[in-house]
Parts: C-alpha cells; structure tokens; sequence
C-alpha cells in the first residue's frame, strides 16, 4: 500500500525518505516549482539539504495525485492544519490522516487529532508524534515514536505500515495523551533553552524539566489522558530531546531569549502559539501552569527573563 506526506518541509521530508526505503511514498508540496525542483534533482535542497531520495519516492503538488494513497501523513505546522483541511476537504475526506504535527490550536484549545475529527468528522484521524529530529531520521537514524488512534485495529495496521527499519512505532489509543505530550515539552523547551542562554545552568535546566513534565500531566490527566502515556515517548521522551539539544527549533528560540538575541521569526517554533493557546485553556480550566505561564509572558515581552525567575521560585513551598 502506497504512503502520501503532505508538507515538504524538513520533517514531512524526513518522513517520506524514511517510508520510501520500504514502500511507495508521494511527497506533496504546494509549491510546483518546488515539487518539480526535487523531481529533478532527486533532492529537497530547500529544506532538507544533503538526503537523496529513495527510488520509491515521486514528487507532486497535484494533491489529488497524493491522495490516491492509502495512508496519508499531514507533515504542516499545528496553526495550518486546520486551513490545509478545509482547502482539501473533498480529497481528505474519509481518509486515514496521520497528524505529524505538535501543539495546541490558537483560538480553539485544540490538538491535531481533534482539529481533524472537527474539519473532517469522515476521516479516520491518528497521530505520530515523539523524540525526532528531521535529519536524523533521514540519515537513518534509529528512534522510537508514538503513533496514538483512538481505533485499535486502525492503530496496529498503521503500526505495521508506517514502522521502517529505523523508525520503531508504539502504538496508543490515547489520542489526548499523546497530542499533550507533544505539545507541551515544546513550550518546557524554550523555558529550558532560556535557562541555558542566560547561563543559569544545567541543575536549574533539570528542575525546569521535571516540573514542566508535571505541569504537562497535570493538563494531560484534566482532559482524559492517562498517565503511562505521558511517561512514555510522547511526553517524557520528547521532553527529553527537545529540551537538550540546540536541534530544536524551540530550545533555540529559548536561547535566542536568555541571551538577549534576535530570533528569526520565519523559522516556524510551535511552542510559541501553543504556550499562549495552553495559558488561555489554563485560565479557563483553571488549572496551576506556572511555567507556561511564564513562557508566554517572555513571549509578549510582559516578563523579563529575571521576572519569570522570580515568579517561579517564589511560589508556595508544596510537597513534590
């Protein structure tokens, strides 16, 4: 059965490379001269620089040629899924879309799954979601990942399908789990990239870690999720990747603020919308997310970094 990556960009690239080692893969960018620039070179310079293409990977930016495949992958940032749905519906519709996206939707509170469920009630909606970087899976890195669908023979078929010889897929029906996890440890990772960039150290790094993983819980578990699904790949191990490595685009963005450094505001960082998306859910839940919190203020400017510092370590003293 024949895989379609919508997005060709570094991660829905990564993807396609990855699948294509094993199975045909259709790698859609709506950009034609794009598609037709990595027809031609056998390459995505653009976004991807350095992979060449498996044979079984074909380009296009005719989505009613992608959307022949069995499978879909939607590899667009979380703030665009919504329109790509809607501008797609008549194609999309009924099909197994797999979200490759993390956050939480402006304006809604929403995950990727429940976006899809809502454009596209027809569709058949899953996640993958869990600690990977672009270029190592396009060098054929090994990882494990989470692939959450709330249909369990869905979930295991597309196990099968989607697992490759490096890329190692768990299977959940905790959609809500897995769709926090993911969004969440981006918002720790920029507070964890500021720590680093104001030279607060690593030990502050490691508390700002563990707590975040309790503020992401802490939503996870008010929303249905169960806890062993944010223990796992989804939660702690994306957390862990995320928040260690100048790889993420949002541990860079939270360098960029603790060294009072411009930051490239074209460069997509998921946790931005999704931190102030989570602060408008916690406010209206209310819910206790300090940390989130405190991200959106260095966001909005309406924190300095020493004011967050000092919010934070003067909250009440609690048990752990």
């Amino acid at each position: 059965m024949s895989v379609a990556v919508l997005g060709a960009g570094a991660f829905g690239t990564a993807l396609a490379v990855s699948l294509a080692r094993q199975t045909p893969v259709t790698l859609w960018s709506r950009d034609p001269d794009h598609a037709e620039e990595m027809r031609e070179s056998r390459r995505n310079d653009r976004r991807l620089p350095g992979t060449s293409f498996p044979d079984r990977l074909e380009t296009t930016s005719d989505l009613s040629i992608a959307a022949g495949s069995g499978t879909i992958l939607l590899a667009v940032p979380m703030q665009q899924l919504r329109a790509t749905l809607h501008s797609h519906a008549a194609l999309l519709s009924g099909r197994r879309l797999v979200a490759c996206c993390k956050g939480i939707e402006l304006g809604t509170g929403l995950g990727p799954v429940s976006v899809i469920s809502q454009v596209l009630p027809d569709a058949t909606p899953a996640l993958l979601t869990g600690p990977s970087f672009a270029a190592d899976i396009a060098r054929g890195l090994p990882t494990a990942l989470t692939l959450a669908c709330a249909d369990p023979d869905i979930v295991r078929a597309l196990q099968v399908e989607l697992s490759t010889v490096n890329l190692r897929l768990y299977r959940t029906t905790d959609t809500i789990g897995a769709e926090v996890g993911g969004a969440l440890k981006n918002v720790i990772a920029i507070a964890c990239g500021a720590v680093i960039g104001a030279g607060l150290g690593d030990s502050a790094r490691a508390a700002l870690m563990t707590r975040g993983y309790a503020e992401m819980q802490r939503l996870a578990l008010a929303l249905g999720a169960r806890a062993e699904t944010l223990a796992g790949l989804s939660g702690f191990g994306d957390l862990a990747l995320t928040c260690t490595s100048e790889l993420s685009r949002n541990f860079r963005l939270g360098l960029s603020i603790g060294r009072g450094q411009a930051f490239d505001r074209s460069i997509t960082v998921e946790g931005a919308a999704t931190a102030v998306a989570v602060s408008e859910k916690a406010d209206h839940t209310h819910l206790d997310m300090p940390i989130t919190t405190c991200v959106t203020g260095l966001l909005n400017q309406s924190l300095t970094l020493d004011e967050a510092m000092a919010q934070l370590l003067a909250r009440p003293l609690k048990e752990e």
